[in-house]
């Protein structure tokens, strides 16, 4: 085939071996007298017969569709026939583009589903935020309404109360008016009247009395017109009556007080009493532990700027206004000669307990027992088998996380309290309380555990509140049971049992079977009469609580333990920095009751707020005293607090405060059922931090989570923990609002170990270096661009590229970084091993010198823990 006849894939040639395009050139005329040329391109179709040769022979006009390609048959082959191969081939590209369409017309249907359902969601939404959007408008409207109508209600009110004010002013100021006239219209006709009976007898006087001469007469005339002209009958005629000329007699006008003290005064000065300094009456001046100058100068009856200038030559510069302190404000009474009384702010509390009690007065009481011991050893299960009831199905998990407070008969009319205290490590401060309220501790150890940490804590918290123990071996149903383990245990721990010769009693029981309990009775009846236990039930009412809550339905309540006196239904009771009127007590079945005694536990409704747990109270005779110790007790807590957020500059704490810097804090806000509890927690949390995170619980009450607390979270990015509480509508409103998590818990186990995980992943992970190889720089050389490179020696391990690396010189870090590049003669290596030697060089560091060396480590990432 010649070179003309070759196939080519060129723009301007076409696919073929002849010539198979006829051109043509036309003209294209367009309006302006514009024209342009043309070329028109006519192709002629081969037909090619079946069975026979395809002569060459004119194509008809093909159409714009460009045609598929058609591969050149090899020769031999006929041109009219299709092999089997591309018939397949062709139907499955037909195949194909077919299922391709029919994909394509699927996916459009859903995509106008989805598009459809969009639409339709948006639409929705519109139309759902239009009709809140309505509503709000007009709920807005009506409160704007009614807001309006209830201020025109009340402005016209004030109107009305205004016009009948106005009204009934105007009428008494009338009836005044009227009666001040009517009384000086009588007085006027009475003084006229005597006016007249004078001039009638001064008339007959003179007309009896001896012809005068003369100038004689004329001067008494003369006179006498003077004295008619002054006070006489023709007065009348000096001008108008008025109310006040009629009320202006000689008899009716009196002087004042003031101005018969200011008369004898100046009869004293002009006596010669004016020149000699009248005499200071001496004070007893009260001094609270702060009082301001003008106070101070109030109390002593003196002068301010007296009472500045005594501090002045007492070298004290002090405003009007200035707080003084108790013995500066002594220091000035002295100086004015006055008896300063020191007083306290704590006077307030003076006489809140009563004294002593008579003996005669005195009445014996029932002893009140605390159960104390390791956790899951079985206190509660032994109350329960003791009050016949079941507590333990009511607490969460099975442990006891409250104080419980019940009494117990044991016949004959004697009756025994009994306390039931946590065993969890976590309340340390509740076992504490109890042990300090008790007569008696009853110790639970487990006879096939032992003695265990928290057994040892309410070991120590008895022989701290000095009060005697029974020991309580149960669960001796189970296999394994050990009494006499258990004995040799407690002698580590100076507890010295009745088996082994000492002054401890002990008690084998079993709380599930209910064996031992008629002799746990008997001991404890048997220590109580040897401790003589009595009070005097005819006063009022003293003792501590056990236990405080914020009930839902009830609000405030506070379980106390009466020690001497007797509570009753309307007694004023204070209990630590809250008061209130008792409305209602219920004992530990929950009956109401008028009164408890001495060692009774009862509920006690009616208190302003919650107090804190193992706050002592008091019953007070007035509602004035109540508020005012109480008042007294709020503003030292206040105090408190103040003084413990404006700590002293000292060393010490500036260097806390930069410790604190760095460590994470993790806060909480924790809201719980009862004080104990919310205590108990947040003395857990607190230690559940290390040196890289504390957490803080920055708000801890009793009662349900509301508003506020989930806007103090946000603000302070804080969680909310709710323990045995849950929130109200308007707080978990705002919660998903602000995208607040409240986390709800009823067993303290799974609180602090899923605050100590949250905790651990706030941190993030924890990263572990691993020193993989050392090297010795024996040399520096120039390295082109890279400015210097190190000549190494592998002293040990391997080293790695791409690894990080720290240079020490005298054992001192002089960088620390990345190694750039690692040579082995001129050739780039991964690593090099001990005994070999390199080229390094390192990522912006160049001031390396022989005798330094290479450590190469790496990081591996580990979860972190607490």
């Amino acid at each position: 085939m010649s070179d003309d006849k070759k196939l080519t894939l060129s723009s301007r040639a076409t696919l073929g071996v002849g010539k198979g395009v006829e051109k043509g050139q036309v003209r294209q005329n367009f309006s302006h007298g514009r024209s342009k040329a043309v070329v028109v391109e006519r192709k002629k179709k081969r037909l090619v017969k079946k069975g026979e040769e395809s002569p060459a022979a004119p194509a008809p006009q093909q159409s714009s569709a460009p045609k598929p390609f058609v591969p050149k048959r090899p020769a031999g082959e006929a041109l009219g026939s299709l092999t089997n191969a591309e018939m397949e081939t062709r139907a499955k590209a037909l195949e194909e583009a077919q299922r391709r369409a029919e994909e394509d017309a699927r996916r459009r249907e859903v995509e106008e589903e989805e598009r459809k359902k969009r639409a339709a969601a948006e639409q929705a939404a519109r139309d759902a935020e239009e009709t809140a959007r309505q509503q709000a408008e007009v709920d807005a409207k009506r409160k704007a309404e009614e807001v309006a109508a209830k201020k025109a209600e009340v402005e016209a009110e004030r109107k009305a109360e205004e016009v009948r004010a106005t009204r009934e002013k105007a009428e008494e100021d009338a009836r005044k008016k009227s009666e001040l006239e009517a009384r000086a219209v009588q007085m006027r006709k009475a003084s006229e009247a005597r006016k007249a009976a004078e001039t009638t007898s001064d008339d007959a006087a003179r007309a009896r009395a001896k012809p005068k001469r003369g100038k004689e007469r004329k001067g008494d005339q003369a006179q006498d017109q003077r004295g008619r002209g002054r006070g006489g009958a023709d007065r009348r005629r000096g001008g108008r009556l008025t109310i006040s000329r009629a009320l202006e007699g000689e008899d009716a006008r009196q002087r004042s007080v003031a101005a018969f003290r200011r008369a004898q005064a100046k009869k004293r000065q002009a006596a010669g009493g004016a020149n000699q300094p009248s005499q200071r009456q001496a004070r007893e001046v009260t001094i609270p532990e702060a009082i301001t100058v003008q106070e101070l100068a109030n109390r002593m009856a003196e002068k301010s700027t007296a009472v500045i200038k005594t501090l002045m030559k007492l070298g004290v510069m002090a405003t009007i206004n200035e707080t003084l302190d108790q013995d500066t404000a002594e220091l000035v009474v002295s100086e004015f000669g006055h008896t300063p009384k020191r007083v306290s702010e704590s006077d307030v509390e003076i006489g809140f307990f009563g004294g002593e009690d008579r003996q005669e007065d005195l009445a014996a009481r029932a002893p009140i027992v605390t159960v104390m011991g390791h956790v899951d050893h079985g206190k509660t299960s032994l109350l329960d088998k003791l009050r016949e009831a079941n507590v333990v199905a009511g607490e969460a998990g099975g442990i006891t996380q409250h104080i419980g407070a019940y009494q117990v008969s044991v016949g004959d009319g004697a009756r025994i309290t009994f306390l039931d205290t946590p065993g969890h490590a976590a309340f340390t401060q509740m076992r504490a309380r109890g042990a300090s309220v008790t007569d008696i501790v009853v110790l639970v150890v487990a006879a096939d555990d032992g003695v265990m940490p928290q057994t040892i804590e309410a070991i120590n918290h008895a022989k701290a509140a000095e009060v005697p123990i029974i020991v309580a071996i149960n669960k001796m149903d189970k296999e394994g049971a050990n009494p006499d383990r258990v004995r040799q245990e407690l002698l580590q721990h100076e507890v010295v049992v009745e088996t082994y010769s000492g002054d401890v009693q002990e008690v084998e029981v079993s709380a599930l079977k209910g064996t031992g309990m008629d002799s746990l009775k008997e001991a404890i009846h048997l220590q109580a009469e040897l401790l003589e236990l009595v009070a005097n039930p005819d006063r009022t009412a003293e003792g501590v609580v056990v236990e405080a809550k914020l009930d839902k339905g009830r609000g405030p309540v506070a379980t106390v333990l009466v020690q001497r006196g007797t509570l009753s239904v309307g007694d004023i009771l204070v209990a630590g920095p809250e008061w209130g009127k008792v409305r209602a007590l219920v004992n530990d079945r929950g009956e109401q009751v008028k009164t408890a005694g001495p060692s009774v536990p009862v509920e006690v409704l009616g208190l302003n707020g919650v107090p804190g747990a193992g706050d002592d109270f008091a019953v007070v005779d007035s509602e004035a005293r109540a508020r005012e110790i109480t008042e007294y007790r709020q503003g030292q807590m206040q105090k408190r607090r103040q003084a413990a957020g404006a700590q002293p500059k000292t060393l010490e704490n500036l260097f806390s405060k930069i410790k604190e810097k760095d460590v994470h804090m993790f806060d909480v806000v924790l809201k719980g059922d009862v004080q104990g509890s919310v205590e108990a927690i947040t003395q857990a949390l607190e230690n559940a931090g290390n040196e890289d995170i504390s957490c803080r619980v920055i708000h801890g009450a009793v009662g349900g989570i509301t508003e506020s607390d989930i806007t103090l979270a946000e603000a302070s990015e804080a969680l909310v923990i709710g323990f045995n509480v849950r929130p109200n509508k308007q707080a978990r409103e705002a919660a998903e609002q602000q995208g607040i998590t409240i986390k709800y818990y009823s067993v303290i186990y799974d609180l602090i170990d899923e605050v100590k995980a949250a905790m651990a992943g706030q941190l993030g992970p924890e990263y572990v270096e691993d020193v993989i190889g050392r090297a010795e720089i024996r040399e520096v050389f120039s390295a082109g661009k890279a400015g210097k490179a190190a000549g190494c020696f592998v002293v040990d391990g391997t080293l790695k590229r791409d690894r990080k690396a720290r240079i020490l010189r005298d054992d001192v870090i002089v960088y620390n970084g990345q190694i750039a590049n690692l040579r082995r003669f001129k050739d780039d290596v991964n690593e090099v091993k001990s005994g070999q030697e390199c080229g390094m060089a390192f990522e912006n560091f160049t001031d390396f010198k022989a005798g330094d060396v290479v450590e190469v480590y790496e990081l591996h990432e580990v979860e972190r823990t607490l």
